[in-house]
């Protein structure tokens, strides 16, 4: 099964608590997801492979590491995905980014897609399949399967709140993808929204709700 990292760092914490908040505006909002996601990254990228090579310091030479070559791509599910993607790249500035357009249907709550553009390279990449909310795992799901038609095989989905619903379902489809969050939430509502969580991420994100 999909291996799922919370992350449970005060600092991450602290902001995911103000996000929640009713009364956290667009640009707070906005602000909080990005220092989150940056901070997100630090962990998710912690096996990112390296290599020895020689520099010359004031002082001396010496052996040191840097990483070594890997290739990352970082695919935001559209909208709400947006606003994770500067968060991570202000860590990994070398990244590219794809884009996958999801919507789910409010009647079945099954996703529909309706755009999909991916680095030429995208299955020698690394993806961080990023988006603030796991609810029932229908998109998130949907858009790891459309990167596997791909053949991108070394995917990680990146989400700010799960649902054990969403993560389940994440798991049963696809046991090879890990799966990072900030918190993992108690349920969804009879609408697959998540309870407690934070309401409509895209709305909120970009001032819509």
């Amino acid at each position: 099964m999909s291996n799922v990292h919370v992350m449970d760092h005060p600092l991450i914490q602290h902001k995911v608590s103000l996000m929640r908040d009713k009364e956290t505006g667009p640009k707070e909002f906005r602000e909080l997801l990005n220092e989150i996601s940056m901070l997100m990254a630090y962990e998710v990228t912690r096996d990112l492979p390296l290599k020895t090579v020689e520099i010359e310091t004031p002082i001396c030479r010496a052996q040191t590491q840097v990483i070594a070559g890997k290739k990352l791509a970082i695919v935001p599910i559209l909208r709400a995905g947006l606003g994770m993607v500067d968060g991570i790249m202000s860590l990994v500035p070398a990244a590219k980014v794809g884009h996958i357009g999801l919507y789910r249907d409010p009647n079945t709550l099954e996703p529909v897609e309706y755009y999909c553009k991916l680095p030429a390279d995208a299955e020698e990449r690394e993806i961080l399949l990023v988006d603030p909310m796991l609810a029932t795992g229908g998109s998130a799901s949907a858009a790891i399967g459309f990167l596997k038609k791909r053949n991108c095989r070394n995917i990680k989905l990146v989400c700010l709140i799960g649902a054990p619903e969403g993560v389940a379902r994440v798991q049963a489809d696809h046991p090879d993808v890990d799966i990072f969050i900030a918190a993992m939430d108690e349920k969804l509502n009879d609408h697959g929204y998540i309870i407690p969580g934070l309401g409509d991420a895209g709305d909120r994100l970009f001032g819509t709700k």
